[in-house]
Parts: structure tokens; sequence; C-alpha cells
């Protein structure tokens, strides 16, 4: 018996040191360098993939899953080696979970969060929210408690809630990818892509929880919410911070593509490992807030050939990691299920893998069934036919493979995480991520179909039926300029035709899109939302062209182009709206006011208000453009029509305003507008001198040196342009007005060094009627109007007084109080002078008190006599009133009769006089007018005239 035992025995150690050297020789010949055989293969097999399957809309990442189990089940589960290839496999697949995370995750996340749309990224923020907290919390317990109670393994409720927390998110990569595939609609893409970017970092940092807590952390609820809130507010935080920093830097890098998409890829890694490993927090929900952060503010940083190239890079970068993630996740799948016999040849695993496919399709259930409520409130809302591809489309990929790979690395540091435990854990884990792509990632279009979600609506069926008509009529166009060649010859417009088979099943005559049923009115909803949509597109691309031409700021494109979102959101419900959403950025905020009314400098509030008041000329100009050349796009291509002309009128009337505003501004403030133009004039050459050079290279008149040079002169004077673009420069306070160019240059040079410049808003009281004359107010600039319970006119209008006014002096001469109140009717640049140094003035030089008079008598024209000079000028008003042989200022004496001859006027400035007919008693500040001939009056007191 001993001679046997130690023959087995040694029996047993030849084979064992058989396995263990062929194990060794394995890894001797192995290359490090192999592992980009499979790299390359993984390529191979995604082109091969995404082109056979183009068209028959199976997702490819299916196809790319079952392709990596075919791999791994090869290398690891037969005698039959795959060689060099089944070496780079086996080196991929033993690659770190962490480390496997931290290499395609931060691209991915980035990639999906970037693209996203920010105007429903914050429609659906409430949504997303409620699907990746309170959801991932509810499917977490939902799977913790079943796993626990039907489940055979003894595992602790730590343990179970670990796994339920590890299966509880639906993972972005295979949703994102799924939902590109099928091409679902913006709405529902948008809150089940949002979900599961969040979720996916709530259910990594739950994950996080309880793997502590498995390997003998303890927690109370304290801690535990301390946390959740570090973990998640941390990480939305450090990526806003990111965010920051990274858009603050690409606003000094100049047309130059490579350096700006680098460091888009740079900063979304960076982000990630520092989160993840230096701080501690969620490097998932970290580069989603980056990602979302760049959606909102840096989307407009990149422009014509940039944005391109950055769209082809992240797409190219996402394909890559997506082909790579998914055959890997196969690998691994296969060597989980295969690498442990105990796993693989036991049936009740088998049985319980189904059981646990049931209970995540159960709990997810569970979840948008208790939220439904909620969902259907917030944001777009949702209906139950959204709800059932909501509930189908949570998938499972490979962050929750990763995390499973994780636990069983982990086996043996606890006795709760048993090498046998983290075996379960993967083949589980790879299991449901197979069920979930393979079930329902495979039968999700059929659903979608069921369901008539893939379908184009009745008016866009008509829209798509038409623009084939149109392109049949340009192909026919297009024939007749090319067709016939002078050297070739004619071509032959049959066989032309025949390779034109998209349009061979156009059937009939060409029926306009808004030829309406019979039974239906002209006016359909769903046409007039379509056509409204396809205007706002329009006016979209409008301002994309206009940011690539350098008719406006990056921040101008943000705020025109998200007026533009929100209105398309709207554009079932009401008319064209995307102005009301330009309005306040149009219009000063209240805390300009605040500006105004506190110790900040002049000088910066008036920067300030200058700067707000060209963005606003900015945002008017580019609008009417935008909404001009998309209702003539329209027009052009859809004809006559009563939906085409409402919508078209609906634009029109929607730039009223900003028309209006731009007129005010050139009456009030032209400089503004002429610093505007000068900008977009002084960008359109430098871009056409650029254009001019390449064309000349393209010819071969210049060679590519001598075209470099003149293209970096070029480039140079238009970073110039862009540091430092031409300002608004208001004039000195020597030339600001008129009354004080005219004085003396002693007097000017004394009231010049006390005058206090001010920049006020629209609808703020400069004086108010009855009010104590403190002082004088010279308008340079804008627009004031006046209002007065004392003085009534006969006419509806009242005056109003701009450039060159001088308001206030008649009351402080006379030493009355204000006699009208005045209310600034748009933006005014003014001076303030007290009344103090005003009377200082008339004691110094005697002669000023003339002229100062005089001036007083401008205001009071066009006060007491706005029939008369309403339509005069100020500088015209002025010139007549210095007129010595049209205007003078008498002082008459108690008792002498004022004769005023026909045609002429008089201003009554100081006393009272008495009409000698009626014995009317008329006090000053009046008008005196002449009704038949000569009147006289009879003065009471001293009086000028």
């Amino acid at each position: 018996m001993e001679e046997e035992q130690q023959q087995q025995h040694l029996s047993l150690s030849i084979s064992l040191s058989v396995v263990s050297a062929a194990s060794s020789s394995s890894e001797e010949n192995s290359n490090p360098s192999d592992a980009v055989i499979f790299f390359g293969l993984s390529l191979a097999l995604g082109i091969a993939c995404r082109h056979l399957l183009r068209g028959t809309r199976v997702p490819y990442t299916v196809a790319l899953l079952i392709l990596g189990i075919a791999l791994g089940s090869i290398e690891y589960g037969t005698h039959h080696r795959l060689g060099k290839i089944g070496d780079g496999i086996r080196i991929w697949s033993e690659i770190d979970p962490d480390l496997l995370l931290a290499v395609f995750l931060p691209a991915l996340l980035f990639e999906s969060s970037f693209l996203m749309e920010v105007h429903q990224i914050k429609r659906c923020l409430a949504q997303m929210i409620l699907l990746a907290g309170p959801g991932v919390a509810l499917s977490t317990v939902c799977l913790g408690v079943v796993l626990k109670l039907t489940f055979p393994y003894n595992w602790s409720w730590k343990t179970s809630l670990l796994l339920g927390g590890l299966l509880s998110a639906t993972d972005p990569v295979a949703v994102v990818a799924l939902l590109k595939d099928l091409g679902a609609s913006k709405k529902l893409s948008t809150i089940i892509e949002g979900e599961s970017l969040m979720n996916d970092g709530t259910a990594i940092v739950v994950y996080t929880l309880f793997y502590r807590m498995v390997l003998g952390e303890t927690f109370n609820w304290v801690a535990i919410i301390k946390f959740l809130a570090q973990v998640s507010l941390g990480a939305v935080g450090m990526g806003l911070a990111f965010g920051i920093a990274s858009v603050l830097w690409l606003g000094f890098i100049f047309n130059d593509t490579v350096i700006e998409i680098a460091l888009t890829f740079a900063v979304s890694y960076i982000a990630y490992f520092t989160a993840q490993e230096g701080s501690g927090v969620s490097g998932v929900l970290t580069v989603m807030s980056l990602g979302m952060f760049y959606s909102a503010f840096a989307r407009t940083a990149f422009k014509g050939e940039s944005q391109q190239s950055l769209h082809h890079f992240w797409e190219m970068i996402a394909y890559i990691a997506n082909t790579l993630i998914f055959i890997l996740s196969g690998v691994v799948i296969a060597e989980g299920i295969l690498g442990d016999e105990n796993v693989f040849y036991h049936g009740t695993s088998w049985t319980h893998l189904l059981l646990l496919y049931a209970y995540v399709q159960v709990s997810r259930c569970i979840v948008v069934g208790a939220l439904f409520p909620f969902l259907r409130y917030f944001g777009y809302g949702l209906d139950w036919k959204e709800a059932i591809i909501l509930i189908w489309s949570g998938l499972r990929g490979a962050v929750a493979l990763a995390l499973s790979l994780s636990v069983k690395r982990s086996g043996g540091k606890s006795s709760e995480l048993t090498p046998e435990t983290g075996t379960l854990f993967v083949f589980f884990t790879g299991g449901t991520v197979f069920l979930t792509l393979i079930i329902n990632g495979s039968t999700t279009q059929f659903i979608l179909h069921y369901l008539g979600m893939d379908k184009l609506s009745a008016a866009k069926r008509r829209i798509l039926n038409f623009t084939k008509y149109e392109m049949l009529n340009k192909a026919l166009e297009a024939f007749g300029e090319l067709g016939d060649d002078e050297e070739l010859g004619p071509a032959d417009w049959p066989t032309v035709k025949r390779y034109i088979s998209c349009l061979n099943d156009i059937e009939g005559e060409c029926v306009h899109p808004h030829g309406a049923p019979e039974n239906d009115s002209n006016l359909d909803p769903m046409n007039l939302k379509d056509i409204r949509v396809r205007l706002l597109n329009g006016v979209q691309a409008a301002y994309w062209e206009m940011l690539d031409e350098g008719r406006i700021s990056q921040t101008t494109a943000n705020i025109l182009m998200l007026s533009v979102e929100e209105a398309v959101d709207l554009a079932s419900s009401q008319p064209l709206c995307d102005w009301k959403g330009l309005k306040s950025n149009v219009h000063f905020p209240n805390y300009y006011k605040f500006l105004q009314s506190s110790m900040f400098p002049p000088k910066l509030v008036t920067y300030f208000t200058v700067e707000r008041l060209e963005s606003a000329c900015y945002i008017c100009a580019a609008f009417l453009r935008a909404h001009r050349i998309a209702r003539q796009q329209l027009h052009d291509f859809i004809g006559d029509s009563d939906i085409a002309s409402a919508v078209i009128n609906e634009s029109v009337v929607e730039g009223e305003e900003a028309r209006k505003f731009l007129e005010d501004v050139n009456v009030t403030y032209p400089q503004v507008l002429r610093v505007v133009k000068t900008r977009q004039a002084t960008y359109a050459v430098l871009n056409h001198l650029i254009e001019y050079v390449e064309n000349l290279e393209k010819a071969g008149i210049l060679e590519e040196k001598e075209m470099l040079q003149l293209h970096d002169a070029v480039q140079t004077d238009l970073k110039k342009l862009l540091r430092n673009p031409p300002l608004v420069k208001l004039p000195k306070i020597s030339s600001i007005h008129p009354m004080l160019g005219a004085l003396p240059s002693s007097v000017r040079e004394s009231l010049a060094s006390c005058t206090k410049e001010m920049m006020k808003l629209r609808g703020l009281t400069l004086y108010k009627e009855g009010a104590k004359s403190n002082g004088i107010w010279l308008i340079s600039n804008g627009v004031v109007k006046w209002e007065s319970k004392m003085i009534r006119t006969k006419h509806s209008f009242n005056p109003t007084f701009t450039h060159g006014s001088t308001l206030g002096l008649y009351e402080v001469l006379t030493g009355r109080s204000y006699i009208c109140d005045v209310v600034t009717d748009s933006v005014v640049f003014c001076i303030f002078l007290e009344a103090d140094k005003i009377r200082s003035c008339l004691k110094a030089d005697p002669l000023t008190e003339k002229f100062l008079w005089e001036e007083s008598a401008i205001f009071l024209s066009k006060l007491l006599l706005p029939q008369i000079f309403e339509k005069l000028g100020m500088q015209d008003l002025r010139t007549l009133i210095a007129d010595s042989e049209r205007s003078r200022m008498t002082i008459f004496i108690r008792g002498e009769t004022i004769e005023i001859p026909h045609h002429s006027v008089a201003l009554l400035l100081e006393g009272y006089v008495k009409t000698q007919g009626r014995q009317e008693l008329v006090t000053a500040p009046a008008a005196l007018l002449p009704s038949h001939g000569n009147l006289s009056f009879q003065n009471l007191a001293s009086s000028g005239i």
C-alpha cells in the first residue's frame, strides 16, 4: 500500500511538474509585444463587424462580445491554443481591473458627455438624478435582498449588497453604443445616456462603500452619508475645476487644432486619475462633469475644420475603446467561466445565473415603476412606451465586469471574500453582462419597432417625399450643366438615372408637403411644429457660419445656440420664441442698478455698461441676420404655403424688438455699432486674405514655404485682432458736450475739473419734479424724456432730449425747484455739475451769465413748445438762439409793454406778465405766442424774454 501511495504521489508530482513546466514555458515564450497582436486583431474584428452589420440595425457591440467569448473559449477551454494571439489574449485578460477602467473609461465618458446637448441635460437633469440616485439605491437593496434570501452561498448581507450594487450600474459604454446604433429619439437617448453616465458613477461609489465594509471597515449612518456626499459632490466640483482651468487654457490657443484636441484628451485622463487616485472621489463623475462643462461652455471654442476634426477624433477614440473593451469583456467572461471547473460544470450555477438575470430585470422594473410618477412630471416627461424602453435598455457592461474582477483579486483578504466568492462574482457578473447584451441589446430594436417608436411622423414623411422630387429636379439641372462636354460630347441620361437608384421609387406627381388631407386644417399643429423646428435648425446653422466668419464671439454663440435649442423644445406649444431666451442678455440686469448706486468707480461702471451694450448689439445683429437667412432658405425650399408663411411671419414679428434696439443704439450710441461693424469687417478681411493665399498655393502659383510665410503673417494679425480688438471710445470732457466747448477756457477748465461722469441705465430718474435743484445734467449719449404735472401741453407727445442737451440749468439759474421729472429712455452717458460750481462761475465771469440763460432757453423751448421745436435738432436750436439777428434776450421793467411780432415766439424766463385783453396772469416759465397779429403783454415784474 505504501509503495502504491508513493507511486501515486510520484505520478501526481510528475503531472503537476509537467503542467507547471508547460505553464512556465508558455510564460517564458510570451513577449509583452504580443499584446499588440491582440490589439490589432481586435480592431480588425471590429472593422469587419461594423462593415458587415452596417444597415442591419444589429448592434455591432453584441457581435464583438460574442467574438471575444469565442476567442477566450478557444484559448482557455480547449487544448487548441492560439499561439502568439493567445499569448496576447492572456496578457490583456490579466490586466488589472482598475487599470482597465482607467484606460478606457475617461475617453468613453468624456466623448458621451461632451456630445450631449446642454439644454437637454438641463431639462432631463432631475430625471437623471432620480434614476442615478434613489434608483441605484433601490436596485441595490432589491438585488441584495433576493441574493441573500434565495442564493445558497451563505453570503452575508454586506456581500449580497456588494454584488447588488455592482450589478445596479447600467453601463454607459454598452448603452451609448446601443442607442447610437438604433437611432433612438434625442429625448429618450438623453435620459438613458445621462442616467447610465450618472448611475455608473454612483454605483461605483456604492460598490466602494460595501467593498470597504466587506473588508472589515465599519460605518455608521453619519459616516455613510458623509462618504457618499464627499465622493459624489467632490467629484462634481473637481470636474468643474478641471473644466474651468482647461477652458481658460484653451482660450490662449489660437488656430492650432492638434493642440486643442490633445488638450481635451489629456484633461479627461488627468482629471480621472486625480479624482480616483489622488483625491479619493469618483473619477467617473469627475469626467462626466468635465464633459458636460465642455459641452456647455467650450463647444463653440472649436469651429470650422477644428470642430470637424474634434468630432472625428473622439468618434475614432470611442470606436477603438468600444471595440477593445467589448472583445476584452468577452475574453474575460470566457476565462472567468472556464477557469473554474466547479462553476462551469455545476448545473446549479447556470440556473442561478438565469435566475439572477431575471432578478436584474425585475429590479429594473421596480425602480422605473416606483419612480414613474416623478419621471412623468420632471423634464420632458415620460410615457409608458418610453418607460418600457428605459427598463429594457438597462444593459450591464465592462464597468460591472471590471469591478467583479477587483473582487476576485481581493479573494482571501477577508473571511467573507473567499476565492470561491470572487470566482462566483465574475461568473455571475460576466453572465449578466452577456445575457443583457445578447437578449436586451439584440431585441431593443424590435421593441422600438413594435411600439412604433422608430417610425417617421406623417409631416416628416411628406417632407422626405417632397425632397426626393426636389433631388430629381436638381439631378436634371446638374445633368444639363455637365452632360454636354466640349471635348467628349453628350452623356446618356437614362444610364445616369439608372445609377441614381435612391430616386427610382418615386411614383406619381410631386405633392407639396403641406397639401393637407381633405378633412384636416391647413395649419396642422404637427406641420407647424415641423416647419418651426426646420427654421430654427437653419437659424442655428447660420449662427455656426457666423462664428466661423468671426461675426460673433464664442460667448455670444453659446447664448444664441442655447436660445434656439430651448425654442425647439417649445415649438409644438407656442410660436417661435428664441428671442424670448435672448431678452435677458440684451436688456440690462438688475445688478447694474446696484453697481451704479454703490461705491464702484464710475469709469468701471461705464466700461461694463459699454461692454454689455456691445454684446447686446452682437446678439441682435446675429439674430436678425440668422433669421433672415433661415427664412430665405425655407422659402426657397418649400415655396409658398400657409404654414410656411405663418412661420415666416412669426420670425419677422420676433425680430421687431431686436431691430428697434439696434435703431435706438444707432441714435444714442452710434460709436458702439461702428466698433462692432469694424471688428466684423476686419475679421472678414483677414479671413479672406488667408483663403486667397491658400488658393494661390493650391493653384501652384505659390510654393508651400511662400504660402506659409504669408499665412503666418496674416494669422499674427488675426491673433492681434482677437487679443486687442478695437474698443468703444467715449469722447473727452472738453468735447463731450457743446455747452462746455462754448464756454471761455478759464471757466471751462474750472468746471471740467468738477464734473462727474456717469452711465445711467434705462428707466432711472435723473431728478424729480419739485425736488431742490442741486445741479445740472449734460447729456453726451442717450435719450431722456420728461414728465410734469405742472406743465401741460395740448399735444399728445412729450419731447425727448438727446446728445447735447443741458438739463436743470434753468432751475439752477433761477433757484427754483425742478419743474419736471427727467427719466432716462435708454442707456445714457452724462455729466453732472453741482449748482454751487455754476453759481461760482457766474460770479467769476459775468459774461457767462448771458450764455447760460440762452442755454437754458434751449431746454425750455422744447419743453414748452414741442409742436414747434420737436423736430429741430439740439445743435440747430442752439445755433438759432445764438444768432443775434434771429433771437435776442431782453430785460423788461415793471409796467412796460411786451410786443410779440407775428411769426415769433417768446419765452418768459423770470417774473410775471399779464395779458392786456383778458388780464390773465402768466408766470415763468411760460411760452408767449401771438394769436392774431401782434400780441401785447403788460409786465408786472422784472422778466427776461
